[in-house]
């Protein structure tokens, strides 16, 4: 599961088209995944719509937790018992907040109080700044519950992540060869450089500058 919080910075687009380009090597090809949007948390701010995106980038395979809440996680918990059934562990890359993750947890463990998660649910954090606008008793109950992980920040270099952040980097167009591939990364950029610093919210400096911000793949 990778879930993005799109609130209100807008590197969550860039991190969309990172994601599908790597799981476009067939190297990953087998790899199981669902994304879902619109998983923050309490932070304030413009939510930024990535729903053309997503459909580009996944298709089908994505819910839309912004717009349909209580459906979206009963969607997901569907998911995550099928994969605990085939004795399958789910990973939850949190590119965002924890407040979805805890209402999931919370709804399997009601409706299949059978199943032990706390060790076969992985969540992957690497944001202080997320941990902070997670409501705090939820983000006590996903590390109390869950196999909770807090990796450095993605968004600096020299601390053990790749960094993937770079107002400098521009030169995207020459490495991508796939057309597809292409048309997300063109569509990430143009929502990205449509609504960065819009309406008070967040103003991603890198993206502002025509760089690349695809941060939270940090966790994936």
């Amino acid at each position: 599961l990778v879930q993005f919080d799109c609130k209100t910075d807008v590197d969550d687009l860039q991190t969309v088209a990172a994601f599908v380009t790597l799981l476009s090597n067939p190297k990953f090809s087998r790899i199981q995944y669902h994304a879902v949007a619109g998983t923050y948390g309490i932070q304030d701010g413009l939510y930024v719509p990535p729903n053309t995106l997503f459909q580009l980038a996944f298709g089908d395979n994505w819910t839309d937790a912004h717009n349909n809440i209580i459906p979206a996680v009963a969607q997901v918990k569907t998911i995550i018992k099928s994969v605990f059934d085939k004795q399958g562990n789910i990973w939850i890359a949190e590119a965002g907040q924890s407040d979805f993750t805890a209402m999931l947890i919370k709804a399997i463990k009601s409706a299949f109080p059978e199943i032990s998660i706390s060790n076969r649910l992985h969540v992957i954090q690497h944001s202080e700044w997320n941990e902070n606008s997670t409501s705090p008793e939820n983000l006590q109950f996903v590390k109390e519950n869950a196999d909770y992980k807090k990796i450095p920040d993605g968004n600096t270099v020299g601390n053990g992540t790749p960094g993937f952040r770079d107002p400098g980097y521009k030169y995207w167009k020459y490495k991508i060869t796939d057309l597809k591939m292409m048309e997300v990364w063109q569509h990430a950029i143009d929502l990205s450089n449509k609504y960065n610093g819009k309406e008070g919210s967040y103003n991603n400096e890198a993206i502002a500058a025509g760089g690349l911000d695809f941060s939270d793949l940090s966790e994936v």
